[in-house]
């Protein structure tokens, strides 16, 4: 780590700084890397919304010009879509590490050569801090609680280093706002830092407060699933794999042990794990132990990369032609369900990029409701759920410019859809035990999944 904190705190000073001795932290200072003297990993961060404007910004020792981001600009101009972005730019000066969450995106600054990942993970951390504190992460929540997001940056990196980012200890550094807290500070001018320093600051478990008492003790879990695939035209399967995450939430009483096995572990891939997992024990038995956080967290994510395991839960039967010379079309698509286990496929949105020569379209759905952009040429059909017995479809005519060539190919449907009670690769928990503890807890476990990037071409 660089020497003692610096005492400029750029745009964090307008809100006042945490005045704590930072040295008195060290169980948060041995997870992260130290740098060489005077440098940072992170320099300067700004929050900038989908219209363009940068509506936060936070710099560390020396302000760095806002116009650093025309080089992000540039690359969101070039970029089909807001998800095509590239996550690390490179300038003459700086390096520009984004994140794209919730409408917003979070750029960092940085001036030397650090892990884009490590960088990565931290923006999600301020996001899902900015979450689990606001409730939302928008860009009007940001703005209400705007002095406490900068006490929250101050907390979460010193110098320019990542610090305190566990959710339980930085809620027993700066207090979660309340109305009445709100109007307390507003009457007596004081501010939701704490007085104290967290007490899990010297312990070999930060993530966990001391003291924690519950009337009704609970766990549950959500191990929700993505599909990411690639169908070409005879519906054959190019690419597909399944990202997976089990999200807990955690209000148990005391410091329990918790020991969560699976049916089918074997299937994971490339798993990541939150710090409380013992890994040696995930290595030998494949359970996961652990102590775990108070409150909501992400437990572990994972991979599931072979694509004979990956099942696809809808089949699209699709024409969409163009005739050379004239100025119309033909678009019919029907979607049912593959291979969904007998669970209802719901929430299905089908978006489809047309050419640009396409000026309208006139369709008719067998169920739900379409719309069409004139403008982006972007076509949206809201499906809602299939039921087996009457396939939805979508079928008509499409204008196009008259004169204009044939369009060199066709469009692309990109399908969004759920699944609930479903894990598609069909990891499955076996039980969870506690020890520690003499109570009984209530334990529940929920699947879905969901589609991510799932692409049909036509």
């Amino acid at each position: 780590m660089a020497g003692a904190p610096d005492s400029s705190l750029g745009c964090g000073s307008v809100c006042g700084a945490v005045s704590r001795d930072r040295a008195s932290l060290p169980a948060f200072r041995s997870f992260f890397p130290a740098g060489r003297k005077g440098e940072k990993m992170i320099h300067s961060l700004f929050l900038i919304n989908c219209s363009g404007d940068i509506f936060l910004e936070k710099h560390w020792k020396s302000v760095v010009s806002q116009s650093v981001c025309d080089y992000f600009f540039e690359a969101q101009e070039k970029a089909v879509d807001v998800e095509n972005v590239p996550p690390v730019i490179s300038t003459p000066h700086h390096y520009l590490i984004s994140i794209y969450r919730d409408k917003l995106f979070f750029v960092s600054v940085i001036q030397t050569e650090v892990p884009p990942l490590f960088v990565i993970e931290f923006l999600h951390r301020v996001a899902d801090t900015f979450q689990d504190y606001f409730g939302e992460c928008s860009e009007a929540a940001i703005k209400d609680n705007v002095v406490i997001v900068y006490e929250l940056l101050e907390e979460m990196l010193d110098n320019g280093f990542p610090l305190a980012t566990e959710s339980n200890i930085l809620k027993e550094l700066i207090k979660p706002p309340t109305i009445l807290r709100s109007v307390v500070n507003s009457i007596t001018g004081s501010s939701n830092v704490g007085d104290t320093l967290p007490t899990g600051q010297l312990s070999n478990i930060p993530w966990r407060r001391a003291g924690v008492k519950y009337t009704n003790n609970e766990a549950y879990f959500d191990v929700v699933e993505e599909i990411d695939a690639i169908i070409d035209k005879s519906g054959s399967t190019v690419f597909a794999e399944i990202q997976g995450v089990i999200d807990a939430c955690i209000k148990l009483s005391g410091m329990p042990d918790l020991s969560l096995s699976f049916m089918n572990p074997r299937l994971l891939d490339d798993v990541s794990f939150h710090p409380c997992i013992r890994f040696k024990r995930w290595e030998s038995e494949r359970v996961l132990s652990f102590i775990p956080p108070d409150g909501n967290f992400r437990l572990i994510s994972y991979r599931v990369s072979s694509q004979n395991l990956v099942a696809i839960p809808v089949y699209v039967k699709h024409s969409i032609s163009f005739k050379e010379n004239s100025s119309c079309g033909r678009f019919d698509i029907t979607i049912g369900p593959k291979q969904n286990m007998g669970k209802t496929i719901e929430g299905i949105t089908v978006t489809v990029h047309m050419p640009k020569v396409v000026l309208n379209m006139n369709l008719t759905p067998t169920q739900g409701s379409y719309t069409f952009d004139p403008v982006t040429k972007v076509l949206t059909w809201d499906v809602g759920k299939i039921t087996p017995q009457k396939l939805p479809s979508l079928k008509g005519l499409v204008n196009l410019q008259s004169g204009a060539p044939k369009p060199e190919e066709n469009p692309s449907l990109n399908i969004q859809f759920k699944i609930q009670q479903l894990a598609i690769s069909g990891l499955k928990v076996n039980r969870l035990d506690m020890y520690g503890e003499k109570y009984k807890p209530f334990k529940g476990v929920k699947y879905v999944t969901k589609a991510g990037k799932f692409q049909v071409r036509t």
